[in-house]
């Protein structure tokens, strides 16, 4: 048998994952009958049925679910090969990975105020449920991450605090409740324990479309705009944003980021601080406190 190429590789990938053709084809930038004509040819050249296909639905088979797992680690080893050659031959720039969902408050402004350094570079984000280990194989030079995530041999600076909150389609009867239960979320037909991986934009239009619901964040609800509700979801934990790299010695690229990321932070704890100074100031009763 031939080798097979990244791209039927990533074909599949997409497949898999989305467990519909039409929406696989959508993410590719490709028609839908080419996708599946290369799906039942990388089938036919393995010799194994890796999907089992009805008319109303596509599932992975037992063979499927173990050419995903290899599939997805083949395709980390060609990009962090890609990323280790750049990096030798001189081709500046720093990749970001980031759990969809996370840190959309903060990484915005954070990028927006590196990208005015004058050691900056151009920055790819690369949304991955697997930062740490895409910090250890070369895919990414730093990651926003939480606090309770494996960060051994991780270098960190801490850049916020963020609540959890479902997302939901406004019309959705847990839309206009004050705050909902993971049991309860749990319980609709629509919700996923993890964010698909791909854009915060992305992902709010899937709830609008009631395609999903998904806890994030409370740093993503300045983005949600009028069709996607944020509810919170206080028996969730707050989670530390953090972000991680693996360099003893920074590059200098890296190194003005993460000053960058540093003089934000700093300026956040400053305002929260103020902030709690005059409601306090401001609050009922403050003055006969004082006095």
């Amino acid at each position: 048998m031939d080798r097979l190429e990244a791209r039927e590789l990533a074909y599949f990938v997409a497949v898999a994952e989305e467990l519909h053709f039409g929406r696989a084809a959508q993410r590719l930038g490709m028609a839908q009958p080419p996708l599946s004509r290369a799906i039942s040819r990388l089938e036919r050249r393995i010799g194994v049925r890796l999907l089992e296909r009805t008319s109303r639905r596509v599932s992975l088979s037992p063979a499927g679910e173990v050419f995903l797992a290899e599939s997805r680690k083949a395709l980390d080893a060609i990009d962090a090969a890609t990323h280790r050659a750049q990096q030798v031959s001189g081709c500046h720039r720093l990749a970001l990975a980031v759990r969809p969902g996370a840190g959309s408050d903060i990484l915005p402004g954070l990028l927006d105020a590196y990208r005015r350094r004058p050691a900056a570079v151009p920055v790819e984000v690369v949304f991955s449920h697997d930062q740490a280990t895409a910090l250890r194989n070369g895919t990414a030079d730093v990651a926003v991450m939480c606090s309770s995530e494996n960060l051994t041999d991780l270098h960190t600076i801490e850049l916020v605090e963020e609540n959890p909150v479902v997302l939901l389609p406004v019309g959705h009867h847990l839309a206009r409740r004050p705050r909902v239960t993971l049991a309860e979320v749990r319980r609709q037909k629509a919700f996923q324990e993890a964010c698909p991986a791909t854009s915060l934009d992305e992902i709010v239009a899937l709830v609008a479309l009631g395609r999903l619901i998904v806890v994030v964040g409370d740093g993503a609800v300045n983005r949600l705009g009028s069709t996607v509700a944020a509810v919170p979801v206080p028996d969730l934990p707050a989670t530390r944003l953090l972000l991680a790299w693996p360099q003893l010695i920074p590059t200098p690229q890296l190194q003005s980021l993460l000053d960058t990321a540093k003089t934000i932070a700093d300026r956040r704890v400053r305002q929260v601080r103020t902030s709690m100074v005059r409601s306090h100031v401001d609050s009922p009763g403050s003055e006969a406190l004082a006095r």
